[in-house]
């Protein structure tokens, strides 16, 4: 492994890096956004049984912020929950943006490895190509170990810059389906909790 690398030249070594810094994404991306984690299930539920026993307090507020995400858009809402139904529905919304982002961290930059890395490959390509035509304009095609060195260096970033591009590729759509999933769940529970505090929708967990 260690010949290929270097046999496919300095360019390697920036494929390389995004390897390493892909995986360490996905890794994380896969423990962020558990579900459990994320939009704990019938938490919307659990808070409208505290409302109807008159135990929405500061402090229960304060725990729900720090529950989850959907537990701080969630106290969002509560923080407004006498107000009117529109000014509540806008806390949620204002909170949501937060953690979306917070959702889509490390994305962007998962999208942008997928994409440079083919780059990358096909510079290391180039490069590789250059020296063999060098070779040929400096020595003739009487050296088939030199021009093999520079079409094996091409050929090699090629297949580097692929083989990390693909996965990436898979895993940042991945991760964008996850992310709209939560949404949608979490959507949905902050929905509930306003039409049922303002009387919009009949209590379901009773």
């Amino acid at each position: 492994m260690f010949e290929l690398i270097v046999a496919g030249g300095w360019i390697m070594a920036p494929i390389i890096l995004c390897s390493i810094l892909a995986f360490t994404i996905v890794v994380e991306r896969f423990w962020t956004l558990r579900e459990k984690r994320i939009a704990p299930p019938n938490l919307a539920e659990q808070i409208i049984k505290l409302h109807n026993k008159n135990r929405i307090t500061s402090e229960a507020i304060t725990k729900l912020h720090n529950n989850s995400p959907l537990g701080r858009i969630l106290a969002a809402g509560l923080r407004n929950m006498n107000s009117q139904r529109e000014l509540m529905k806008e806390s949620i919304e204002e909170e949501g943006r937060q953690v979306v982002l917070e959702l889509e961290r490390f994305l962007n930059t998962l999208g942008t490895i997928a994409s440079i890395t083919p780059l990358l490959g096909l510079l290391g390509t180039v490069i590789g190509m250059i020296k063999v035509f060098a070779v040929i304009t400096s020595l003739g095609v009487g050296d088939p170990k030199i021009l093999a060195d520079g079409i094996s260096e091409a050929l090699l970033t090629t297949a580097a810059g692929l083989s990390v591009a693909i996965p990436s590729v898979m895993f940042y759509r991945f991760f964008r389906g996850r992310v709209d999933e939560l949404l949608l769940k979490m959507e949905a529970q902050a929905v509930y909790l306003v039409e049922v505090i303002h009387g919009d929708r009949s209590d379901m967990s009773n």
